[in-house]
């Protein structure tokens, strides 16, 4: 058995639910037709991120207890109500399929629409805002109830490069690429991602470096963080390296590092460190020492996150409904 389908999950579609307008009851119908914008005749069909919800019928099962009735598909407003799907341990770019059907993961829950949600008006709270699985469609296809549904998890895949000659040699050991995997282990535990950090060092060489970036790029890394070679001194290649592959910079990121920690350090200001954007794949390089990669590092995880999805056309920025 190959690797992704041991990794691949398989349930039942127990209902398949439209309706015509946002913030209502959806109604089971059926069969849905899934096309480029969601679910033909759904009020939430459209050119944006959240176009198909799901929703299982175990967390409906558990909310019945609380809500003291019976609680039918499409009352939460999911499309599609699964069975025996694990859509707690979803996390946003994951796939979902259903016969010809491919769903991707683009939003964990949303915010509950009050008290004009008829659920939240009755009990007082609702499922969907940690619950819901809202997703895009990547292929469109006619999904009915006993359907199978498979989801196949995608891992956020982050490498760590440290640039340093003499971590290289064996000199001394890297301390700053084990501080950074530690930091970004701790800031994934307990989020809805599936990363997987891989580490590496290598020596201040142009080429070298390149060669390493381009195949992180071309194997599908979504994050690289390089350590080391981001000053002023003859083997410092690293800024300069990113800078030629990328075919787009994010200035602002370390230009708000630079003032906040020059401003009690001078000598911070000479780091020439860079955020760019290869294809899909961010680049950070930061400095060598650890307390620079933990400076930084706490900076550039306040945006990471929803950098990611926008690198993948997910830019939830003035979404409603």
């Amino acid at each position: 058995m190959s690797d992704e389908a041991a990794r691949t999950e398989t349930g039942e579609v127990v209902s398949v639910n439209v309706s015509a307008e946002k913030g209502t009851i959806k109604r089971p119908a059926p069969y849905i037709r899934l096309y480029e914008h969601g679910v033909a005749d759904d009020a939430h069909a459209g050119a944006w991120h959240r176009q198909v919800s799901l929703l299982s019928e175990e967390v409906i099962r558990e909310f019945e207890r609380e809500a003291g009735r019976r609680i039918a598909p499409g009352e939460f407003a999911e499309n599609i109500t699964t069975r025996g799907l694990s859509l707690r341990n979803m996390c946003p770019l994951d796939r979902i399929a259903a016969n010809q059907a491919e769903l991707e993961v683009t939003q964990i829950g949303k915010e509950c629409h009050g008290e004009t949600c008829a659920i939240f008006r009755e009990v007082g709270r609702c499922v969907m805002p940690k619950e819901g699985i809202f997703c895009r469609v990547v292929t469109g296809g006619r999904i009915a109830p006993g359907d199978r549904i498979a989801f196949r998890p995608r891992p956020l895949r982050v490498t760590i490069l440290t640039v340093s000659d003499r971590a290289s040699r064996g000199d001394y050991a890297d301390r700053s690429g084990p501080r950074l995997r530690e930091r970004l282990e701790g800031f994934f535990s307990g989020k809805r991602w599936h990363p997987q950090i891989e580490t590496r060092v290598l020596p201040d060489e142009a080429r070298r470096l390149e060669t390493e970036l381009r195949a992180a790029c071309d194997g599908g890394a979504d994050v690289v963080f390089t350590t080391g070679g981001t000053g002023v001194g003859p083997r410092d290649v690293t800024p300069d390296v990113v800078a030629a592959l990328a075919d787009r910079t994010i200035p602002g990121i370390m230009e708000h590092i630079r003032v906040k920690y020059g401003q009690s350090n001078p000598k911070a200001l000479l780091s020439r460190g860079v955020a760019a954007v290869l294809g899909r794949t961010l680049v950070y390089t930061l400095p060598g020492s650890v307390r620079a990669v933990g400076e930084y590092v706490e900076e550039i995880l306040a945006t990471l996150e929803h950098t990611v999805l926008m690198l993948h056309g997910v830019d939830a920025h003035g979404s409603s409904g």
